[in-house]
C-alpha cells in the first residue's frame, strides 16, 4: 500500500512538472519571402517539401500581413508589438531618400530604442536562454541584438543584406568566416542547432532571422542545376510583366537562382525541425514561420528583369501597399499541438500581433502599462474564437526603389482603401471578390471610401504617425515648366 502511494506521489510530481515546464519558442523569419513562394502556398516552380510538410503540422494563416512592406519596420514591430508608425520606424534603416521628388518623407529613427521592451528581454526575464542568428537591421553599435535582450548574437548587425554575399568570406563583424564554399543559410542554421545542444533543461527563445531570400540573388550551387533542368522543360519562358506606376511587376516564377535559394532555405528549416524532434523538444516548442514583407516582384521599369520572383495573383510586391507587398506566409505550431485535420485560419492578422500572442501561448504576462498595438490571437489559435479588431492599417510615407510613392492603407473586413500622397489620389477594393486589386471601387462607393479614409486618419493620429511635407525645391524647379 505504501509502495502504491509512493508511486502515486511520483506520478503526480511528474505530471505537475510536465504541466509547469516552460514552452520553448523558435521564431523563423525569412527576408522578402513572397506569399506564393512556397509549394504549399501555390508555387509550381519553387520547391519546399520540408516547409510544406510543416504546414500540415501547424496552423496556416491565409490572411497574414507584415506590419510594413519593407523590412526594418516589420522587424521592430515583431520585437515590440507596436505599430511602425508609433515606433517612428516607417522605412528600412536608414531609408531611401530620392532627389527631385514632390514630397519629402518624415525622418525615422535609425535604431530600435533601448527603452522598448523586446520579446527577447521579456523571455529572458522569465528564465529563458535567448539566441539570435541572422539579419537584425534595427540599429548599429549599441543597438545590436545583445543590447536588446539576446544572450547570443550570431550575424546580427546594422546591414540589411549580407555585405559579403551568401558565401564566405561574409564581411560581417558579427559572424566569423567559415570554410571555403560555406553558404550563409547553412551556417545560420548550424549555429542555431549548436545552440540547442547547449541549452540543457533551460527553456529557450531562438530567433532565426535568415538573410535569404534578400538580394543579392546568389544561387545555392548544390541546387542550381536542379532548377535549370526544370526550367528547360517549361515551354513558356517569356516572362510577363505588368506596369505599376513607375514600377514593373513580374508575373511568373521562373528564376532558377532564386528557386535554389528557396530550396536551400527549405532544406535548412527541415534540418532545424528534425533537430527539435531528435532532441525531444518539438512537442513542447512553439514554432513561428513567416516573412518580413512581400516578395521582390516589383522594381523600377528600367530594372524589371532584376525582379527575382512573382506573387501572382497579388498586385505589386515589396515596397508597395498593394497585397503583394504586405501579405505574407505565416505558419504557427503551438506547443503540444494535436492536428488531426489541417487547420486554416482566414482571419486577418499582422506581424505585431506575434508579440502578445507568443507571450500568451507561453503563459507569460507582460507589463499592461506598456502600450502595444498588436492583439493576442491565441484565442483564435486555441479555440477558433474571433479576435476583437475591426481593421488593420499600414503607413509608408516614403518613396521606395520599387517605384512606390508615399501613401497609407487600411483593411476593414473585405474592404481595402489606399491613399496616395504623391498623386493625391485614392483607391478602394473589395478583396473578397478582387484579391488582385484590379477594380477600383472608390467612385462606385464614395461613402465607403470617405469612411475608410477618415478612419485611416484617426488611426494615424492615434499612433502619432509622422507625415510627408512638400519639397519646396521641387516646387520651385517645376514652377516655370
Amino acid at each position: 500500500m505504501k509502495k502504491q502511494y509512493l508511486l502515486l506521489l511520483i506520478l503526480v510530481s511528474v505530471l505537475t512538472s510536465c504541466k509547469e515546464k516552460k514552452q520553448n519558442i523558435v521564431f523563423i523569419l525569412v527576408d522578402d519571402l513572397g506569399w506564393t513562394d512556397l509549394g504549399y502556398a501555390g508555387s509550381t516552380f519553387h520547391q519546399s517539401p520540408n516547409i510544406d510538410a510543416f504546414s500540415q503540422e501547424s496552423i496556416q494563416f491565409t490572411n497574414a500581413y507584415a506590419s510594413a512592406s519593407i523590412c526594418s519596420p516589420t522587424r521592430a514591430a515583431i520585437m515590440t508589438g507596436k505599430h511602425p508608425a508609433r515606433l517612428k520606424i516607417t522605412d528600412w534603416i536608414p531609408g531611401f531618400i530620392p532627389e527631385n521628388e514632390k514630397l519629402i518623407g518624415p525622418d525615422i529613427l535609425n535604431e530600435l530604442p533601448l527603452e522598448e521592451s523586446t520579446l527577447a528581454e521579456t523571455f529572458k526575464a522569465h528564465g529563458y536562454k535567448t539566441f539570435f542568428a541572422g539579419k537584425w537591421h534595427l540599429g548599429n553599435t549599441g543597438y545590436f541584438p545583445e543590447d536588446q535582450g539576446f544572450d547570443i548574437n550570431i550575424g546580427g548587425h546594422h546591414k540589411g543584406s549580407p555585405p559579403g554575399g551568401y558565401y564566405t568570406p561574409y564581411k560581417n563583424p558579427k559572424l566569423t568566416d567559415g570554410p571555403n564554399g560555406e553558404y550563409l543559410t547553412d551556417r545560420l542554421t548550424n549555429e542555431s542547432i549548436n545552440f540547442i545542444d547547449t541549452i540543457g533543461e533551460n527553456p529557450f527563445f531562438l530567433y532565426l532571422s535568415y538573410y535569404t531570400v534578400h538580394t543579392p540573388i546568389q544561387a545555392n550551387k548544390k541546387h542550381l542545376e536542379k532548377f535549370n533542368t526544370i526550367l528547360e522543360t517549361i515551354k513558356i519562358k517569356n516572362l510577363g510583366f505588368k506596369d505599376e506606376g513607375r514600377g514593373s511587376t513580374r508575373l511568373q516564377q521562373l528564376n532558377p537562382e532564386y528557386a535554389s535559394m528557396v530550396y536551400a532555405l527549405d532544406d535548412n528549416v527541415g534540418k532545424l525541425i528534425n533537430k527539435l524532434k531528435e532532441a525531444d523538444l518539438y512537442d513542447n516548442t512553439i514554432i513561428v514561420f513567416t516573412s518580413d514583407n512581400g516578395g521582390l516582384s516589383t522594381v523600377l521599369k528600367n530594372k524589371r528583369q532584376k525582379a527575382p520572383t512573382a506573387v501572382t495573383p497579388l498586385r505589386g510586391g515589396k515596397g508597395w501597399l498593394y497585397e503583394g507587398g504586405i501579405r505574407v506566409p505565416l505558419l504557427i505550431k503551438p506547443a503540444h499541438y494535436s492536428n488531426t485535420t489541417k487547420k486554416v485560419i482566414d482571419d486577418p492578422v499582422i506581424s505585431h500581433d506575434l508579440y502578445p500572442t507568443l507571450l500568451a501561448l507561453a503563459k507569460i504576462k507582460y507589463d499592461n502599462n506598456t502600450k502595444i498595438d498588436g492583439i493576442d490571437i491565441s484565442p483564435l489559435i486555441n479555440n477558433n474564437k474571433p479576435i476583437d479588431r475591426e481593421e488593420l492599417f499600414w503607413h509608408y510615407p516614403h518613396y521606395h526603389a520599387s517605384g512606390w510613392a508615399p501613401g497609407s492603407a487600411i483593411r476593414q473586413g473585405d474592404w481595402k482603401f489606399i491613399e496616395f500622397y504623391d498623386s493625391n489620389t485614392i483607391e478602394l477594393y473589395n478583396l473578397a471578390t478582387d484579391i488582385s486589386e484590379t477594380k477600383d471601387l472608390s467612385l462606385k462607393y464614395p461613402q465607403k471610401a470617405i469612411m475608410l479614409q477618415n478612419r485611416l486618419h484617426e488611426l494615424k493620429k492615434a499612433t502619432n504617425a509622422k507625415s510627408v511635407k512638400s519639397n519646396l525645391d521641387y516646387i520651385k524647379a517645376n514652377a516655370s515648366l
